[in-house]
């Protein structure tokens, strides 16, 4: 895929930078919306992977960033789930599968992606329970494992499971969630390479525009900011996307 080909989608290059504000302005970097919106305009899925975890990378350090700067980051929450998800994200992103259980895989974990945006996991416990250490390891192994397959970074899955669980608020979710986006894109997209996998140089001018999304989403998410309207719209699109990638897989 060309350079210029990817410009003959210019909304493609307008929703990119509103899923970047949205995702980071909740802690994510936003790889499974770049991934929704790429099956949406029918990009080749060697252009998907790669893009997706390399603008993962980015956004989720710019988020990580905000939120550590406002004392959010708990880093005996973040330690349990890293020590496995690094590892095997690296094999997951070692390995490809076929197309069809992509898609069936990328669709499911959408689901979790809308449900986040939707709220179903935004209801905070008013007392946190403490870590227990063997589940928490296990969680890492098998969110790690699909972030590096699938080439997202865990956090929409991660999110939901704190807060469920009652192991962090809001905000220590979201500060957590986009330091382990950020280890385990790295390590995915290392695993990529590695095999002799190929960064897409179309998708380097995604960079910049992407940045500034996820730039402001990360600044204004770590202050407070309502964001319902936008993330509705948002999740339609990912809706759209799931069903896309359903009855085409």
């Amino acid at each position: 895929m060309t350079v210029a080909l990817l410009f003959d989608s210019p909304l493609l290059l307008l929703l990119l930078p509103i899923v970047a504000f949205l995702y980071a302005s909740v802690g994510h970097g936003g790889a499974s919306g770049y991934l929704a919106l790429m099956s949406l305009f029918a990009l080749p899925m060697t252009f998907m992977k790669p893009t997706a975890l390399v603008l993962n990378i980015l956004v989720s350090a710019v988020s990580f960033y905000f939120y550590y700067k406002e004392k959010k980051m708990n880093w005996l929450l973040f330690y349990p789930f890293a020590i496995t998800s690094i590892p095997f994200s690296f094999l997951g992103g070692f390995l490809t599968i076929n197309a069809f259980y992509y898609k069936i895989m990328l669709a499911t974990v959408l689901v979790f992606a809308v449900l986040r945006l939707l709220g179903f996991f935004g209801k905070e416990i008013t007392e946190l329970r403490a870590v227990n250490l063997p589940l928490a390891l296990g969680i890492g192994a098998v969110i790690g494992f699909l972030s590096g397959l699938l080439g997202i970074g865990g956090g929409i899955v991660l999110s939901p499971v704190l807060l469920l669980l009652g192991w962090a608020n809001m905000k220590q979710t979201a500060a957590v969630s986009a330091l382990f986006i950020l280890v385990n894109s790295i390590s995915g997209l290392i695993g990529f390479v590695s095999k002799g996998g190929i960064v897409p140089e179309a998708s380097l001018p995604l960079i910049g525009i992407v940045f500034v999304g996820g730039l402001l989403g990360a600044f204004f998410g770590s202050k407070k900011m309502n964001t319902h309207q936008l993330r509705y719209v948002l999740a339609l699109v990912l809706g759209i996307a799931i069903l896309k990638l359903y009855t085409t897989a």
